[in-house]
């Protein structure tokens, strides 16, 4: 049990397996990303991939958190060659449209700044102490506590011509095309990485007396061994959820969307790139609407105990404003979506990454972070050893656990809160359908806004800043007490609005807009 981990195995390419593969390889292969970024530094570990040419990509979402500009930047890839590679564009955060109660004006934003003066002290507080929400003028929390609202109802850049690498005036993460990301990350995996590629199907699995995985079998390239096994093989699960037998946790009662149609949409005579994914709610569920650089990408994510395919496909192809030959011609792509995650996510030694481990639904993105975080992790916590595999597995399966539901959590909230009153909306928001956790949740924060005291990680998913904005773009009503209305608090938060909006002041003359900045950093050969 005393054997060095020398060597790892991951089992699927597409999104998971290949931004796995560049996550480890850039740590533990030992390349460097000087002048050669092929060098290597002999540190000993072995990393493979085997990649069936047969299996298409799911690619569900296609939508980054600000989180994958350092993991582009810590395994050597330059930001320029990545937009230019995958027709990438920049996200600032989500707009979401008739979440509330489907009136014109019902929208809201989640931007992925942090609120003015975040690490400082409790803007939304004050907000809540003085604007409130019976005073319908009051400016928005999100627009009063940080410029990308702004930002994002023009179409602007997060970024000037002057930015640097992975760099900008606004936070921000990406738009991209899920499957010219995954070539564009294998090229750069074998090509620079030194991951060795194996094209090839896996045809069996073979246990060692201790229950651990021996090797996989392949059709054309015999038997694989390896110290490690990482399962990317998708939704199959080939390794932790059919070879081990690690059942899977229906979240279905918590997240009934169950049905997806996409479609690739090309510009038009309007050519603007939002800088936001806008998600519009539906009958049953709702759009959404990403700008890459050169096409849009739309899909219906619905539940089909409300509405039929059929019906799904007439609410998208209005969304579009398209008629129905014009429609199909999209070729709309159908995806089963099956809400949750396998009850241990590192078993013996076989750890699952992506659809493998599990899968939500497209909202706020989260697919993509998890794909990261849990590489990373691996990543950080690389077992020397096999005796030392076993201690470090139940420390990720317990982090895994504890932010896959707090993930759920942070989707009902968009659900929990809003009035629409279809039967979708009610089966969704209905409070039987919500954790303890959130409950408790919801009822503390009727009494003060959310803090970053309410919450037990260091590393949670979504930061107290991000219940703010939903909270109140939902139109959620914390009391206001006059506990909390303090001279500290009070000058706290005036010099931090006074601070953003100098900053908007200052940044709003100098970006360009989405479309601008994309087709120069295009242009360039």
């Amino acid at each position: 049990m005393s054997k060095p981990v020398n060597s790892i195995l991951i089992v699927g390419g597409g999104t998971a397996g290949w931004l796995t593969a560049a996550i480890l390889a850039a740590k533990h292969a030992g390349h460097n990303f000087g002048e050669n970024n092929s060098q290597k530094n002999n540190s000993g570990m072995h990393i493979s991939l085997i990649e069936a040419p047969d299996i298409p990509i799911i690619g569900v979402g296609e939508g980054t958190w600000p989180t994958m500009r350092g993991t582009l930047h810590s395994v050597g890839i330059k930001e320029e060659d990545f937009l230019k590679a995958c027709h990438a564009s920049f996200k600032q955060g989500s707009k979401f449209v008739g979440w509330k109660d489907g009136s014109a004006d019902d929208y809201y934003y989640h931007p992925f700044d942090l609120p003015q003066g975040f690490l400082e002290g409790n803007l939304a507080q004050y907000w809540v102490n003085t604007a409130g929400l019976d005073n319908k003028a009051a400016t928005s929390f999100s627009k009063m506590a940080c410029p990308q609202e702004h930002l994002c109802e023009k179409d602007l850049s997060p970024k000037l011509r002057s930015s640097g690498n992975y760099s900008g005036v606004a936070n921000y993460g990406y738009h991209l095309d899920a499957g010219t990301f995954s070539e564009f990350l294998k090229a750069h995996c074998v090509e620079k990485l030194g991951v060795h590629l194996i094209k090839d199907k896996v045809i069996g699995v073979v246990s060692q007396d201790n229950g651990d995985i021996a090797h996989v079998q392949t059709e054309h390239s015999g038997d694989i061994a390896a110290d490690l096994f990482i399962d990317c093989s998708g939704f199959r699960s080939l390794l932790l959820g059919q070879h081990f037998g690690i059942p899977f946790l229906d979240k279905s009662a918590e997240l009934p969307i169950n049905s997806a149609l996409a479609v690739q949409v090309p510009y038009g005579e309007d050519r603007s790139i939002k800088s936001a994914t806008i998600s519009t709610a539906q009958e049953a569920g709702w759009i959404w609407d990403i700008g890459l650089s050169t096409r849009r990408g739309v899909g219906h994510v619905y539940c089909d105990r409300y509405v039929s395919q059929q019906q799904a496909a007439v609410q998208l192809r209005n969304y579009l404003g398209m008629n129905e030959q014009a429609f199909e011609q999209l070729t709309p792509r159908s995806i089963d979506i099956k809400p949750g995650y396998r009850e241990t996510f590192w078993h013996k030694n076989c750890a699952a990454i992506g659809l493998a481990a599990g899968f939500l639904e497209p909202l706020e993105a989260s697919a993509m972070m998890l794909i990261e975080a849990s590489a990373n992790m691996i990543a950080d916590q690389m077992p020397v050893t096999r005796t030392s595999m076993d201690v470090l597995s139940k420390r990720f399966n317990k982090r895994c656990h504890y932010r896959w539901q707090r993930i759920i959590d942070f989707l009902k909230l968009h659900y929990a809160l809003s009035h629409r009153q279809e039967p979708f909306w009610r089966e969704a928001s209905a409070e039987s359908s919500l954790s303890e956790r959130l409950k408790e949740d919801l009822q503390l924060w009727q009494q003060q806004a959310p803090w970053k005291t309410d919450f037990d990680s260091i590393d949670e998913a979504f930061p107290a800043a991000s219940y703010q904005y939903v909270l109140y773009g939902m139109g959620f009503k914390t009391q206001s007490h006059a506990k909390f209305n303090s001279p500290i608090l009070e000058n706290f938060s005036r010099k931090a609005i006074n601070n953003m909006a100098r900053n908007l002041s200052l940044i709003t003359p100098k970006v360009e807009s989405n479309r601008t900045l994309l087709d120069m950093i295009n242009a360039n050969s």
